[in-house]
């Protein structure tokens, strides 16, 4: 069996490549080598050629990928793919390739997971503390070549391991076949997925986009499609022809992402929510005996609403909660109409207001408090996120109970206000919807 031991470096937030190295190995040494510095044909930042020592002069007359695309096809074929975390450098190159038209497609073997396997107990499995750790030497670290020769060794330590054998055959059964595609799907755009969050495009033939969604692995959402047997899923799989995705760093992120795509494209197979055209609202009034009531109703018949919301239903989850949370009266939040007094079957917090036990001006002060709660969606808050790689954060920006957008950010920026915040902003419109989504998060936290 034939293996290209592989490593590359890119300009990191587009991921082009700057330099790749790899070594053939015939599972018992090295036939070949091939490494070569790539104009990547765009600035390398600054905070890279730091880490690689790799310059926008180093790389100046250098040759594109597509110039030396056919030369890392030959030296790649019939060859299984291994790297240290494959997916990384993988898709780099398969991304490469497909912006010059080729589609690239090997069989892969990630050397972290491997070592996971083989090798159980480390602290890390990054490829430095590895090594530190098994007395490989890296000549040359964060460049394509020290770490590909660096992962050479590595590889073949694991491959002389005890039971590698049943390992290596395992991972590569699974590699090779992950499911059965739609017909009209490359497998090579299948491999190129990643299991991390984001969201995905299902497109037909002609590249509209039919299917838009979420999730935190998307490979593996994406697979559970081919699994399903229900008549959307089998209608819908036949006529996907390609598959495209953006990662989002966090499952939240990801929600909100899908929601901007879905109203833009409108997908034949997404569902549409069936919405009424009324909203509703939550407003207070006081009654003659001095006690402040907290209703709803439409929102043309509510005066001075405190919270707009989409359903009757929304409405009374959020007085719920917060007749709950403040041990206010279900009858004077309108959860019981008629009642002489209040006999909720699930909230029992009523202090006695409704049964002259409580007095009007000790109850409306926690119906203040409650009041303000459901204030809380109108204020300004960044939540930070996990960012899409190990080297950048995320966040969300909401201003005054308005969602503005997401961002990323790399970890070496000095972010201390909120316009530094919005120098990274990628805008996007509000909407109910993504309003829903906020006040469950705002809630929870």
């Amino acid at each position: 069996m034939m293996y290209t031991i592989i490593d590359v470096e890119t300009t990191g937030v587009s991921n082009k490549l700057t330099e790749i190295s790899m070594f053939k190995y015939d599972g018992t040494q090295v036939i070949d080598e091939y490494t070569a510095l790539i104009d990547p044909g765009i600035l390398i930042p600054e905070y890279i050629t730091a880490l690689t020592g790799i310059d926008n002069g180093m790389v100046a007359h250098a040759p594109t990928f597509s110039e030396i695309a056919k030369d890392i096809l030959t030296f790649t074929e019939n060859c299984i793919f291994v790297a240290h975390n494959v997916n990384f450098d993988y898709n780099a190159i398969r991304n490469e390739f497909k912006a010059v038209g080729i589609y690239f497609n090997r069989k892969k073997l990630c050397t972290i997971r491997l070592a996971r396997k083989l090798i159980p107990g480390h602290k890390s499995y990054s490829l430095g503390k590895l090594c530190k750790a098994l007395n490989i030497p890296i000549v040359g670290r964060h460049r394509a070549r020290g770490d590909a020769e660096a992962t050479v060794i590595l590889f073949e330590m694991l491959l002389n391991t005890t039971n590698a054998e049943t390992v290596f055959s395992d991972f590569l059964k699974k590699s090779s076949k992950e499911a059965t595609l739609p017909s009209h799907l490359p497998t090579s755009v299948f491999n190129i997925l990643p299991n991390t969050p984001g969201v995905y495009y299902f497109k037909n033939k002609k590249g509209k986009i039919i299917y838009v969604g979420k999730a935190k692995d998307i490979k593996k959402r994406v697979l559970s499609h081919f699994y399903s047997k229900t008549k959307k899923s089998l209608a819908m799989c036949r006529e996907t022809a390609d598959i495209d995705f953006e990662l989002s760093g966090s499952e939240l992120i990801a929600l909100l992402m899908e929601d901007a795509a879905i109203k833009k494209h409108y997908p034949e197979y997404n569902q549409a929510a069936k919405r009424s055209k009324k909203r509703y609202a939550i407003f207070s009034y006081t009654d003659r005996k001095g006690i402040v009531h907290i209703a709803y109703n439409t929102l043309k018949a509510s005066p001075n609403p405190v919270l707009i919301l989409d359903s009757i239903t929304e409405c009374r989850q959020e007085i719920e909660r917060i007749c709950s949370q403040f041990q206010l009266c279900p009858k004077y939040c309108h959860l019981q109409e008629a009642v002489a007094s209040c006999n909720h079957f699930r909230i029992h917090t009523c202090n006695g207001v409704c049964k002259d036990e409580e007095l009007p001006e000790i109850y409306n002060q926690r119906v203040v408090q409650a009041l303000e709660s459901l204030q809380q969606y109108k204020k300004d808050v960044i939540l930070k996120q996990k960012g899409r790689y190990d080297y950048e954060d995320a966040f969300i920006m909401i201003a005054q109970g308005t969602y503005l957008g997401y961002g990323f950010i790399d970890k070496t920026e000095q972010i201390n206000t909120t316009e530094d915040f919005e120098a990274f902003l990628i805008w996007q419109q509000d909407n109910s919807d993504v309003q829903k989504i906020i006040r469950r998060v705002l809630v929870e936290k």
